[in-house]
């Protein structure tokens, strides 16, 4: 590695981190290159030469956002140790109604809008990468017989879909309680089929 790419490779990270403050403040969608430059003391130029293109900041900005809520939730499932499925349905969702992830949770459910309707460029199978992974951290908490049965997929995939459900609600209306109660209710279905 030459001595110009190193430093290039730390202005590069420098400049992503401060982009990705900024956009969790302000979102993603619309974003310009020449307002976002200006936001993190960079300028087009600079942002174009390091990241290749416009697709391509925004495609490392998505990267960092799954990537830091990746991160976030199993530092979070780790801490609580949830014994089973119910108990991790329970920790992930604790996760998403916390107030101190709504900007990335925000900018997820943009990227993911997006994502659905721009089948090329920088989003580009950001939703379907997504499903995966939240699909991924729900089968590491079933048995490893359940998690390679069909039951263990359809229960993976309803839960996927309680819990973005809420998460939609609780991020368009703030009402906490009404959600709590509802995945609350899910999960206890969750202990009951399990007992039986």
């Amino acid at each position: 590695m030459s001595d110009r790419e190193r430093p290039a490779s730390a202005r590069k990270q420098e400049l992503l981190d401060r982009a990705y403050k900024q956009v969790l403040a302000h979102g993603l969608s619309e974003v310009s290159l020449r307002p976002l430059a200006a936001a993190i003391g960079s300028s087009p130029r600079v942002l174009l030469y390091l990241f290749d293109s416009k697709d391509g900041l925004v495609r490392a900005l998505l990267a960092k956002a799954r990537s830091d809520e990746l991160t976030m939730l199993e530092q979070r499932r780790a801490s609580e140790n949830p014994v089973g499925f119910p108990e991790s349905v329970t920790t992930v969702w604790q996760w998403l109604a916390d107030d101190a992830h709504r900007p990335l949770l925000c900018l997820w459910v943009e990227a993911y809008g997006r994502s659905l309707v721009e089948s090329k460029g920088a989003w580009a199978g950001f939703a379907h990468q997504t499903v995966d992974d939240w699909l991924a951290v729900l089968a590491d908490s079933q048995t490893g017989r359940r998690r390679r049965t069909t039951t263990g997929s359809v229960e993976r995939t309803l839960a996927l879909a309680v819990l973005r459900g809420a998460l939609l609600d609780l991020l368009a209306t703030g009402d906490r309680h009404r959600c709590d109660v509802a995945v609350a209710a899910y999960v206890a279905s969750l202990h009951v089929a399990t007992r039986s």
